[in-house]
């Protein structure tokens, strides 16, 4: 039976708010073979866990992180939002797959940079559109990538020469079992967001994906009977 990797989407946040140390930290405890976290730049260009480009909906400030320095950040949020640094660092051996939304050239840089000071470029791998993963694969060459793609129409061959992504990240609702099939025959790995139904998740391990992000790591363990081992997927290299 193929070994499917769990993901907690944005940690746990049915026990801790998303983005959070204590998020990360309990989709670890129950089970996620990677956490998925987003992350965005202060003003000061320091790279945190933040989904949204305000902080409106999580921490109750109608502001844009892009105009906050770090530590008027911390103010507003009583530290709640984690670096990029602290996530690794709380992460351990742990893999970390990094959503990097509105990534620019710049960001993508500043980002690729803390992940290398953390010594965690073998346990991290990135995600997100063509743009920033093009920027990812100029900032790093050896960076493992899952290419996020979101229409039936499959990436054309030029983009993925470029990019030679690891991982096709598909919308769940768009998997069947022949597009899995067609990914592994084009030798990708495959990877799906965001299925937090039981129903769903059976439905995609007997597709054949390899990876599911899930806001239920709890579920998704179950489903796939408890306890495994080495399903984090392949490393960077390998």
């Amino acid at each position: 039976m193929r070994v499917v990797t769990v993901v907690g989407h944005r940690g746990d946040p049915y026990v801790a708010r998303e983005n959070t140390l204590p998020s990360l930290r309990a989709a670890i405890e129950r089970g996620a073979d990677a956490v998925e976290v987003d992350v965005r730049l202060t003003r000061d260009g320091v790279p945190v866990l933040l989904h949204d480009d305000t902080l409106n909906r999580l921490w109750g400030h109608d502001l844009p992180l892009s105009r906050l320095s770090h530590a008027r950040l911390g103010e507003l949020t009583g530290g709640g939002v984690p670096t990029l640094a602290a996530a690794v660092a709380a992460a351990g051996g742990h893999r970390l797959m990094l959503d990097l939304p509105g990534a620019d050239a710049s960001s993508v840089r500043a980002v690729v940079g803390a992940v290398r000071e953390g010594g965690a470029d073998d346990r991290v791998y990135y995600t997100g559109g063509p743009a920033g993963m093009l920027a990812v694969r100029d900032a790093d060459p050896d960076a493992e990538i899952a290419l996020t793609w979101t229409t039936l129409a499959p990436p054309r061959p030029v983009l993925l020469a470029a990019l030679r992504p690891r991982w096709l990240n598909y919308r769940f609702g768009l998997v069947s079992r022949e597009l899995a099939e067609e990914v592994h025959a084009q030798g990708y790995l495959l990877s799906v967001w965001t299925a937090d139904t039981r129903a769903a998740m059976r439905r995609l391990v007997a597709r054949g994906v390899d990876s599911i992000t899930t806001n239920r790591v709890d579920a998704l363990k179950r489903v796939l009977g408890g306890p495994r081992k080495g399903a984090a997927g392949p490393g960077r290299g390998s």
